[in-house]
């Protein structure tokens, strides 16, 4: 199995090179290759386009009577991938490149363009150059004064770069990095202050919301110990039923003269002739001081003990008597209460 890789082959030692045939080849004949298009084209027939680089199956023939500078020109034949057109290619060894013939067109090259264009004007330059001295001069001073330009530019461009080679880029990252990092410690004392002014404002609105709550909580007890002080004046004792005279004071009977004294005042006799005459009974007043000095002197001893009831009966008789002065409807009702009717009840 070893052998079949060998390149060298036997020759037998009676081996005559010359007793073999040799084959009767055509000079054109083709062979069959595989190849990429060496340019952009597109086929004249389908109008698809063939990129360079694609590969293909190709006919190579030698091209007769046609020689650069004693190298052949080969011929390739590929067929569109579309319609199956032929094309034609074939070498081109002066310009080193590739030359379209026949089926397709070539597309726009611009670096080819521009090599016959510059080749194109180096002729005529040339030309002119052989048959006008005055033009040389010109050219040549126009070239030397290009050149000059070029090489301050370039003297430019290295002083440039040295001066770029001095620069230390570590401490630039490191100052760069300095900056940041100021920027960020900013930002933060910067978020710190706005917070802790946001906690002071919400501090102080606090504290005022409890001094507000504060002082209307003592307006409240003010209110109430007025309230409180009003009530312990009892304006509408006189609203209220007259006790029993074994209830009342010394200081009652006056109370109860002035409201009698009220009441006529404002109404007019009881014994006048009026709507109200027929409704109210005229009380005896011998009897009434009568019980009223028994009432006060059977109760002289237990009064007598207790100041604060005192004080406050007199206080109450004495808002009676404002009452009764002011000559009110309700102290007129008041009076009216001391009927016969209401002492029976």
């Amino acid at each position: 199995m070893s052998e079949r890789k060998v390149l060298n082959k036997y020759y037998p030692p009676d081996f005559d090179p010359s007793k073999i045939p040799k084959l009767k080849l055509p000079k054109d004949r083709q062979y069959v290759v595989r190849l990429m298009a060496p340019f952009n084209m597109r086929c004249k027939t389908c109008g698809e386009y063939i990129y360079k680089g694609k590969k293909f199956n190709a006919r190579k023939e030698t091209v007769q009577n046609e020689l650069y500078l004693g190298l052949p020109i080969f011929r390739f034949y590929i067929k569109c991938t579309r319609c199956l057109a032929e094309i034609t290619f074939k070498t081109d060894p002066e310009n080193t490149d590739y030359a379209m013939e026949h089926g397709a067109t070539r597309n726009f090259q611009a670096e080819k363009l521009i090599e016959e264009e510059e080749k194109k004007i180096q002729r005529e330059r040339e030309e002119e150059e052989l048959n006008n001295p005055m033009k040389v001069l010109e050219n040549r001073t126009r070239d030397s004064k290009m050149e000059m330009e070029v090489l301050e530019n370039l003297q430019e461009l290295k002083e440039l770069n040295q001066r770029q080679a001095q620069v230390d880029f570590e401490s630039m990252l490191e100052q760069y990095r300095e900056l940041e990092r100021r920027q960020r410690q900013k930002e933060q004392d910067d978020d710190e202050r706005e917070t802790k002014e946001m906690l002071e404002r919400a501090l102080v609105k606090r504290l005022r919301d409890s001094d507000s709550d504060s002082n209307s909580d003592q307006e409240e007890e003010k209110g109430k110990e007025e309230q409180k002080k009003h009530s312990a004046e009892r304006p509408t004792d006189i609203l209220m039923p007259e006790r029993s005279e074994d209830t009342k004071g010394p200081s009652s009977a006056g109370v109860k003269r002035q409201k009698v004294e009220s009441w006529e005042r404002s109404v007019g006799g009881l014994g006048s002739k009026s709507t109200l005459g027929s409704l109210i009974v005229r009380k005896k007043p011998a009897a009434t001081n009568t019980g009223q000095l028994s009432a006060a002197g059977s109760h002289t001893e237990s009064a007598a003990p207790k100041p604060a009831q005192t004080c406050t009966q007199a206080t109450a008789s004495s808002s009676q008597t404002a009452a009764a002065q002011n000559g009110s409807s309700l102290s007129l009702l008041g009076a009216y209460s001391d009927s016969e009717d209401s002492n029976s009840d």
